[in-house]
């Protein structure tokens, strides 16, 4: 009886050690503000947006966003929710970039590419050829009639 005992303390500890462990990045998709990828705290509560996590900055309360084992290795270290690659395949940014209509990528691949997948401009991007490599195909409608030209064919100033 009290060997079974001592069996079922050791059983108990073993357990108890493991909640102790940091979690696994795996299952961890959540949707963040504005309705982008994010990443879920342990809490289970707070969904921080993807570009957060390895920031250096901890906003997780346990500071799960910037562990080794996530953090490690970019962007191999990191699950392939958090992730979009570029047209250049050593090129990546954060999944929540994808489709912000700025030019993450450099060549809009994260905007205009067809694995982006994006679509059309929002209530508030008028759609154009831009005229700044910043944007992709759309800017954003504050730019709009402010006198300086964003659009190739001068439509954010005349029709925008």
């Amino acid at each position: 009886a009290v060997a079974l005992l001592v069996l079922a303390a050791a059983v108990a500890s073993g357990v108890a050690a493991l909640a102790l462990l940091p979690r696994a990045p795996g299952n961890r998709l959540c949707t963040a503000p504005n309705n982008r990828t994010g990443f879920l705290c342990d809490d289970r509560v707070t969904c921080v947006p993807a570009s957060w996590v390895c920031d250096r900055v901890s906003n997780c309360r346990n500071g799960e966003d910037e562990q080794e084992q996530l953090c490690g290795d970019l962007p191999q270290s990191l699950p392939g929710y958090l992730v979009f690659y570029c047209s250049n395949p050593r090129s990546w940014v954060y999944a929540d970039q994808r489709c912000d209509g700025m030019n993450d990528c450099g060549d809009c691949s994260d905007e205009t590419w067809s694995s982006a997948a994006c679509p059309p401009c929002g209530q508030e991007w008028w759609s154009c050829i831009p005229v700044h490599f910043q944007f992709c195909s759309c800017i954003p409608r504050r730019l709009c009639r402010d006198g300086v030209q964003h659009c190739l064919g001068w439509s954010d100033e005349f029709v925008c």
